[in-house]
């Protein structure tokens, strides 16, 4: 069992940023790929960001085209922790985000359904 626990959101004024974590509990961190959804209100949740699990030395990560200039996910696996700095805020980035982990580690998924264990989510509102 993995759980999930998302800090740092917050209200933030247009062009501001913030660093969203997410604590994992569970021996299996390491070898997750993980992932940053979002669900504005009256809209499905959608893909922000996802990392792999380390492989040959090297993580890949995956952005959504919307944020990819804008967003950079890490993670520190000494730490069982996974980060989302966001950068240029924008008014559409308002949502609750949710950090989500697959405990296969194959690759870096984009589909929610993949993922095995979720957080509970953090608010972000950008004010305009």
């Amino acid at each position: 069992q993995v759980q999930l626990v998302e800090s740092g959101g917050g209200l933030v004024q247009a062009g501001g940023s913030l660093r969203l974590s997410c604590a994992a509990s569970g021996r299996t961190f390491s070898s997750s790929a993980m992932g940053w959804f979002r669900q504005a209100p009256g809209k499905e949740r959608e893909f922000v960001a996802g990392i792999s699990r380390r492989s040959g030395g090297v993580y890949y990560a995956e952005y959504a085209d919307s944020v990819k200039d804008r967003f950079a996910i890490s993670r520190d696996n000494a730490k069982n922790t996974v980060f989302l700095l966001m950068i240029s805020l924008k008014s559409e980035d308002t949502a609750v985000y949710y950090c989500a982990a697959e405990s296969a580690g194959v690759g870096v998924p984009r589909r929610g359904r993949d993922y095995d264990y979720w957080g509970r989510g953090t608010q972000v509102t950008v004010s305009s």
